[in-house]
């Protein structure tokens, strides 16, 4: 199945408020699927939680009735329904992704010269999750620990805000604002989080 057959889904890379706030303009990068005008979309993570419809939608200053996968565009919808939008959110079909605060990834560390440092339980990153950045708690298994800089290793991850993911979603994550390495999300923890 290719990225636009799959059910849309959009990070929210910017947001823009027009006529007093009664429209809201998300703006960002069509991941996967299709949006038509009409369309409703569910706002996901970081606390939205909204089914929201499409009034319109903008690419390259004009308006269409469509976008797919790999599109850099500007979705208009009701400023009343959507609360606080931000970055870092998503919008998606309606049940196509849920928000999570718990996970198991598989991560790669940097060298030591890149940023990375030692990973033991208890440390706190900065996680990099599609336009999400949230701090995070790493809990290491109980037989390892320490994870070293150019290492490899499976941790659990309790992130400080619910954000959306899916199982196979990269990410990368940092520590005192130095890159300290990258992952893959491989279990989903806990129930999804509204």
């Amino acid at each position: 199945m290719n990225a636009a057959e799959k059910p849309f889904l959009m990070c929210v890379e910017d947001v823009f408020h027009r006529n007093q706030g009664r429209v809201v303009m998300v703006a960002g990068r069509v991941e996967r699927g299709r949006v038509r005008k009409g369309d409703e979309v569910r706002l996901v993570g970081l606390g939205g939680d909204a089914i929201v419809p499409v009034r319109d939608i903008e690419a390259d200053h004009r308006h269409i009735d469509e976008a797919s996968a790999g599109m850099n565009v500007g979705l208009l919808l009701p400023g009343a329904a959507t609360g606080a939008v931000e970055r870092g959110q998503v919008l998606a079909a309606p049940g196509s992704i849920h928000a999570h605060i718990g996970f198991e990834a598989d991560i790669a560390l940097l060298s030591e010269e890149q940023g990375a440092t030692e990973v033991r339980t208890g440390e706190r990153f900065q996680f990099h999750l599609l336009a999400a950045g949230v701090s995070g708690v790493v809990t290491l298994p109980r037989e390892t620990d320490v994870l070293r800089p150019l290492h490899k290793g499976v941790v659990t991850v309790r992130l400080e805000q619910p954000v959306a993911l899916e199982e196979g979603r990269s990410f990368a994550f940092r520590h005192r604002n130095r890159a300290a390495g990258s992952g893959v999300v491989t279990r989903l923890l806990g129930s999804a989080v509204s």
